[in-house]
């Protein structure tokens, strides 16, 4: 599959949806770091993705031990979304120059996948997405974003999303109001979402 000439149309290769996930925000309701997931897994939807967000209280996970199994509801169902994801999108606060411990908590839930067939975020693009209040945070977290990425296997798209949510980048209502930041998500998007179309075209065609 390639894309088309023009950004943001991308041919479709199958006829079962994509499924990307979204996991990321706070435990604040319409956080900086929610409001721009959710426009994110948005843009995806519109290039056909089916979508599936953990943010909020969907986070609010027991701190994982490897020796747990996942008889909690809670967690089954963010390992479940996981491991039927053709890609994903994460986003994270910066707290003291790293990312959350609640984004952290549930990405170590990856662990219960390492024995299948295709572990972590193996053979996936990720799309990274980081929100602080000021520019230096914004860089450190997203490196270490990708760093973990890159530890499960995953596939960091090119365009990393940074928000300094110091800025008037968001309206009262959650609108981004900086076309900029728009343009980037919906870029972001169209990666995750065309990585896994590609991937989508190769298995097909294997013999």
């Amino acid at each position: 599959m390639t894309m088309a000439a023009n950004r943001g149309v991308i041919a479709p290769t199958s006829t079962s949806p994509l499924r990307i996930v979204g996991i990321g925000g706070t435990t604040r309701i319409g956080s900086s770091s929610e409001i721009a997931l959710r426009a994110c897994l948005g843009a995806a939807e519109k290039l056909g993705a089916v979508t599936e967000l953990f943010c909020g209280t969907d986070l609010l996970l027991p701190i994982y031990d490897p020796s747990a199994d996942l008889h909690q509801p809670e967690v089954a169902r963010l390992v479940a979304a996981m491991r039927r994801a053709d890609g994903f999108l994460i986003a994270s606060p910066s707290y003291h120059g790293s990312i959350s411990g609640l984004v952290k908590n549930a990405l170590d839930y990856t662990e219960h996948t390492r024995n299948d067939a295709r572990p972590y975020f193996d053979g996936r693009a990720v799309g990274p997405i980081v929100c602080a209040c000021g520019w230096q945070a914004v860089g450190t977290s997203l490196v270490t974003l990708r760093s973990i990425v890159h530890a499960l296997r995953g596939w960091p798209t090119p365009l990393g999303v940074g928000i300094n949510s110091a800025d008037p980048v968001f309206g009262i209502n959650g609108e981004i109001l900086a076309p900029a930041i728009a343009s980037s998500l919906s870029l972001m998007a169209e990666q995750v979402v065309g990585f896994a179309r590609q991937m989508h075209e190769s298995t097909r065609q294997s013999p």
